[in-house]
């Protein structure tokens, strides 16, 4: 077993109980997202594609509010508190619509439906972050490239299970208990993000284990802090436009699948189904790729491949796209794109903040994974329906997608190797003298 281990998952002695702990962890968060996508994304279809693109700016707007409030969480608590607030604040908020959707049934229509579509994709952005947030923070650089692949396994399960298990409990307990369903796999959440701050120590920028009073501080600083930081730093600035070119072309791929799922008919459970469908597809493949792939691929390579082999599938995929226009070819397409962003580039994209400091890791790692992505969301959105009022359609997004492509893929080099060369001179962290805020606080 242990031979196993080490060739396929790349774990060393000491690193099994963490792994499988941090999977866990991960798994409970997909879960909870991924019982409730599929009704997501079937009732902001309800309005049309143009209802979604100005549901994509709520959804900004939102996101860039709730950045100071995460912001000053991180400043005045420490980790383990903020962590569960956020999980915890969440989970609250599904027994406010559950309490909404059986006790006034009648107040839910297209406006409850919308701030819920709103809410979902703040939600799910959160949650994802201060997962990788953590894990950030608590494996060093090296444990990063070899286990992020083996931990993101157990998201990816998480995503599997999560429409498996709405399928299975809708009819008995009622479609709206799928919201208490995923608030409990969010309690859980808190439970096993307390299981790897105990079994994983922390690390500090250059890959030493922090010491214990430092692991237990309160980060401190301002709640803007970090979109100041994003903004100072070439290297989080990068990361940023890396991951705003993403979305961009996510975006471009989500709106085509939504375009050719409504050709298909207006009933909103045959929607629902196709569209769970296609994500079963995806996440075995992404399951495929974790397992056999990511760990050793980013080990041996390097993470600068990793980060360019989505841009070059993506150019690829458009192109393929744009010459045979068929359901079949974007179900491949789509599911060969997500496949690789979530098996490799998001592993391989993590790894970029365990060179960065404590706080980078929370605050300027919320601007770039949340409003960053929002907006790159918001920019691929109309981008896509402007140039579909052009009348230029999937030839005009390959038209599109195959410059940015270019300049996503050699940013995703230069990431890679900013990495590997960085210097304790040249770290993204604070100055030694900064002051560290005590445990004592009673904020803490």
């Amino acid at each position: 077993m242990t031979a196993f281990l080490q060739r396929f998952l790349n774990v060393r002695r000491g690193e099994l109980a963490p792994l499988l702990v941090s999977a866990f962890y991960f798994c409970c968060v997909l879960i909870a997202i991924g019982v409730m996508r599929p009704a997501r994304d079937a009732i902001g279809m309800r309005g049309g594609l143009d209802t979604i693109r100005w549901l994509f700016i709520g959804t900004a707007v939102v996101t860039l509010a709730v950045n100071p409030m995460f912001g000053w969480l991180v400043s005045r608590f420490r980790r383990l508190v903020f962590i569960a607030v956020t999980y915890l604040f969440f989970a609250a908020s599904l027994v406010g619509f559950y309490l909404l959707i059986e006790l006034a049934p009648g107040a839910v229509g297209d406006v409850s439906g919308r701030v819920f579509y709103v809410w979902y994709s703040v939600f799910n952005l959160f949650a994802t972050m201060v997962f990788w947030a953590l894990m950030a923070d608590r494996y060093s650089l090296e444990q990063s490239r070899r286990l992020f692949g083996a931990i993101a396994v157990g998201g990816t399960i998480g995503a599997i299970v999560g429409p498996w298990l709405a399928s299975m409990l809708a009819r008995p307990l009622g479609a709206p208990a799928l919201l208490l369903v995923s608030a409990v796999f969010l309690c859980l959440a808190v439970v096993t993000a307390w299981l790897v701050t105990r079994l994983q120590p922390a690390v500090n920028a250059e890959g030493a284990q922090a010491p214990a009073a430092l692991d237990r501080a309160v980060i401190g600083g301002s709640a803007w802090q970090g979109i100041g930081r994003v903004l100072q730093s070439r290297y989080l600035s990068g990361i940023s436009l890396y991951v705003l070119l993403m979305t961009v072309v996510a975006t471009f791929i989500y709106f085509t699948r939504l375009q050719m799922v409504a050709a298909l008919g207006q009933d909103t459970d045959m929607r629902a189904t196709v569209l769970a469908w296609i994500d079963t597809i995806t996440q075995s493949a992404t399951l495929v790729l974790q397992l056999l792939v990511t760990g050793h691929l980013i080990r041996r390579f390097g993470v600068a491949v990793a980060l360019m082999l989505l841009p070059v599938a993506a150019a690829l995929g458009f192109i393929g796209l744009a010459i045979v226009s068929s359901f079949a070819m974007l179900i491949v397409f789509d599911a060969f794109f997500r496949a690789i962003q979530r098996a490799i580039t998001r592993p391989a994209r993590e790894t970029l903040f365990t060179v960065v400091s404590r706080e980078d890791k929370y605050k300027s790692k919320a601007v770039t994974d949340t409003f960053v992505y929002r907006g790159g969301d918001l920019l691929g959105a109309w981008t896509e329906g402007w140039l579909g009022q052009l009348g230029l359609g999937l030839i005009g997004l390959a038209a599109a997608v195959v410059p940015l492509a270019a300049v996503w893929g050699m940013l995703g080099l230069w990431l890679g190797r900013r990495q590997g060369s960085m210097r304790s001179a040249d770290r993204v962290s604070e100055p030694a003298e900064a002051p560290v805020r005590p445990l004592t606080s009673p904020a803490g």
